[in-house]
């Protein structure tokens, strides 16, 4: 048996590149620059700011700027590496406040991310609180309402009062009959 070769199309429509398959990804591409994780660099901008922002941070700074000053005034000429106007240690300065300001942009910039899905979920907690609120409100007030239509403990005890004084009555042999017991009660109730 021959080998089975893929068809390739003819006439007007063949085409000589090759056929690209849409039911698998493509090869990953070759990349000139490397690849980093977002969220690592992220994480270490944000350690950085928070250390430029502490007190730590500004009396390393303080001790290698005296340090780095007293060197270059007092150590033998041969071992000075940067005379008076301390031109290198106004470039240090300079790179190290140039790359501080983005990397804390970059942790405001997280930051502020944090804090608006801080805040959605918040106002998402108050609308389920709002809606909670409201449904026992309109349970309370049904509860009320029913509350009307039940007998209460007075009510009951009255009834049974009458039930009691009419048995007491009918067992003494002295019957009052339905219509006298209401009209006198209303004369009792004025």
């Amino acid at each position: 048996m021959a080998p089975e070769r893929e068809r390739t199309p003819a006439g007007a429509t063949a085409s000589t590149r090759a056929r690209v398959r849409l039911d698998q990804p493509r090869p990953p591409r070759r990349r000139l620059l490397p690849e980093w994780d977002p969220e690592a660099f992220g994480r270490l901008s944000e350690r950085i700011a928070r250390f430029l922002g502490t007190g730590r941070f500004i009396v390393w700074m303080t001790i290698v700027i005296i340090v780095w000053v007293l060197w270059n005034i007092f150590a033998p000429g041969d071992l000075k590496f940067d005379n008076y106007p301390f031109i290198f240690l106004t470039l240090m300065l300079s790179l190290q406040a140039s790359y501080a300001a983005p990397l804390i942009l970059l942790a405001q910039n997280r930051q502020d991310d944090r804090d608006r899905v801080n805040l959605e979920q918040d106002r998402k907690q108050n609308e389920r609180s709002i809606a909670d609120t409201e449904y026992l409100t309109r349970e309370i007030a049904a509860l009320r309402i029913g509350l009307g239509e039940v007998a209460t403990r007075d009510w009951i005890r009255s009834e049974l009062h009458d039930l009691v004084k009419e048995m007491e009555e009918r067992r003494d042999g002295h019957v009052v009959f339905p219509a006298e017991r209401s009209a006198g009660r209303d004369v009792e109730d004025r």
